[in-house]
């Protein structure tokens, strides 16, 4: 094991597995084969937020983003649980005296910044983000998990809101994704009322992609990460932002955006590599070219 840093590098058979450290134990991060893995870890607690995981998250999305190794992100929970979102203990404990304007003012800028690097970073990275909802992911927890691209369930993982339940109106993006999600009328209900949602009803209502046995869960994570990461990174690239602006753009900007995307991706040594592997019938190697 040798310390270059910010990451330190350990031989595992093989392949070489890069831990990277996070400056805080609320935040696990690991870098396989292109996969970067980023495990909330307060599994006592549920893996309930902190102002040093969320800190944590925001670097390590940041430097995933400018990092060229990183080809998809999982974000996962330690222990039995996703993650519980805000610490509701931690929020009993407050003493609830009021807040002047100025305070109230700069926790705002606060909550909009910390989001905008973690929930919107998870939406926005041109890179393919992946939520292993191992467990029950609610409040924030369920906001961040909602950001990304794909989302597969343990089937002893569970989702809500839980909002309602602690008296706030909710956080993270959560309202935007899910509504884009399930619509206006569902996503009312699964906001007002803090239903609980199995990882099979959470399929059918298109608030997950897969679910599986959770002794299969690890193995199918892996398996989905592996495959994004070896795909073609421009051709994906591309594709989110395109699937992403399509979400509030016009047909009009969507055609165009597509027809420039689309010929950029003709010009890469990916596409050329993909269409002689069709003709010849075999799996392309993608390098990122």
């Amino acid at each position: 094991m040798r310390d270059r840093g910010w990451i330190i590098d350990v031989e595992e058979g093989n392949s070489m597995q890069v831990v990277i450290s996070t400056g805080t134990p609320d935040l696990y991060a690991r870098l396989d084969q292109g996969v970067l893995t980023l495990t909330m870890n307060r599994p006592a607690a549920r893996n309930a937020l902190t102002k040093e995981m969320l800190e944590a998250l925001a670097k390590q999305l940041a430097n995933a983003e400018a990092d060229d190794s990183v080809k998809c992100i999982v974000l996962t929970g330690a222990g039995a649980g996703f993650c519980a979102g805000g610490d509701v203990k931690r929020m009993a404990q407050s003493d609830g005296a009021p807040m002047s304007a100025g305070a109230v003012d700069r926790s705002i800028q606060r909550q909009r910044r910390v989001q905008q690097a973690t929930a919107g970073a998870l939406f926005k990275i041109p890179k393919p983000t992946i939520a292993a909802i191992n467990g029950p992911a609610a409040g924030a927890g369920l906001s961040l998990a909602l950001a990304c691209d794909f989302r597969i369930m343990s089937s002893q993982a569970i989702l809500t809101t839980a909002f309602a339940k602690v008296g706030v109106a909710g956080d993270f993006g959560g309202t935007y994704f899910m509504t884009q999600l399930v619509g206006a009328a569902k996503a009312r209900q699964l906001y007002f009322l803090s239903e609980r949602v199995d990882a099979a009803e959470a399929v059918q209502l298109g608030l997950a992609n897969w679910t599986c046995a959770h002794a299969e869960f690890e193995a199918r994570v892996d398996a989905l990460a592996s495959s994004l990461a070896a795909g073609p990174v421009i051709a994906l690239r591309y594709m989110k932002e395109n699937l992403n602006r399509a979400m509030s753009g016009s047909v009009d900007d969507c055609l165009d955006m597509e027809a420039t995307h689309h010929i950029h991706c003709y010009a890469t040594a990916d596409h050329r590599e993909a269409a002689r592997a069709f003709v010849e019938k075999r799996v392309p190697v993608f390098t990122g070219e």
